[in-house]
């Protein structure tokens, strides 16, 4: 097992869990929430940039007009992302951001296409077709328009794109990355402390540990995500995400007691069959470019 695949595995099963971490703090409002988990995601990577010695790297980014675009967007697109899940999550939709995460290597692969030229071979396009399908089915199910699920596919799929295309160091991308949304973070803690609508600091001890932790939580996934995404094609690395959506999907039903029918259900199994010949055919592909 190649070390990108690694990194991805590793990086979806942690999100994939992340439901039973920010429903600890059903209380705090999603903002707020947002907000602790910006500050302290900087933190803790600034520490650790600081023990990797790479704050040289933090200058010659800061003197790229290009690179520090393609950081604010990135940022900016993570934090939206992190906001809607984090909202979702808190409100009882854990089934729909699952959908959207089941909706977003559909729309890596089409990025791929379009933007990085990247192109699926027939079992590939196959898998795809299934799995839309199976998309098509579920949000016909739902019975109203998934606004969480898609917002969440987009966010994510745009981020993976801008991923794709920086050529960094994870832990400065991600350290940049959190260091654009900061003063917004921090605006946000001023507001709220004006306004005495603060939450988060009135929680027990213990919580408020549990939220200072944040920055670990969030950082490490998007850690392995980032170095998985320089080390494999992007269409490869969306379909590897279904583990993410799964865990959610099980959690969402067996833990959180949300209701699935039927026809989700079958929804689901097309997913999965789709990520089989998908997976089954990039693998038939890698033996015959090794052979020639």
């Amino acid at each position: 097992m190649n070390n990108g695949l690694v990194n991805a595995i590793l990086a979806y099963i942690m999100w994939g869990v992340l439901p039973l971490y920010w429903k600890l703090f059903n209380d705090v409002p999603a903002g707020e929430i947002l907000s602790h988990r910006v500050v302290w995601s900087f933190v803790f990577m600034g520490i650790l940039v600081a023990v990797q010695r790479r704050w040289g790297d933090m200058k010659r980014i800061a003197a790229s007009r290009s690179q520090l675009l393609s950081l604010a967007a990135s940022g900016l697109l993570i934090a939206a992302n992190w906001l809607i899940f984090i909202w979702a999550v808190n409100n009882g939709h854990v089934v729909e951001t699952s959908i959207g995460y089941y909706l977003n290597p559909l729309l890596n692969v089409l990025l791929a296409v379009v933007f990085l030229h990247e192109k699926p071979n027939r079992g590939q396009w196959l898998a795809i077709a299934i799995a839309s399908a199976a998309v098509l089915i579920i949000a016909i199910d739902y019975g109203r328009f998934p606004w969480i699920s898609i917002s969440l596919a987009t966010t994510f799929g745009l981020y993976g794109l801008a991923k794709k295309k920086m050529v960094q160091d994870a832990s400065v991308g991600l350290l940049s990355e959190t260091a654009v949304v900061l003063p917004i973070a921090l605006g946000y803690w001023i507001y709220l402390a004006a306004a005495g609508e603060s939450t988060a600091w009135t929680l027990s001890p213990s919580m408020l540990i549990g939220l200072l932790l944040s920055g670990v939580v969030t950082a490490l996934p998007l850690l392995f995500f980032a170095r998985a995404a320089a080390r494999m094609p992007l269409s490869t690395l969306g379909f590897v995400q279904y583990i993410g959506p799964t865990i959610m999907l099980l959690l969402s039903v067996f833990v959180f007691k949300e209701s699935v029918s039927p026809v989700l259900l079958i929804g689901f199994a097309l997913i999965w069959t789709a990520l089989v010949v998908y997976a089954t055919s990039s693998v038939r592909a890698a033996k015959l470019a090794k052979a020639n």
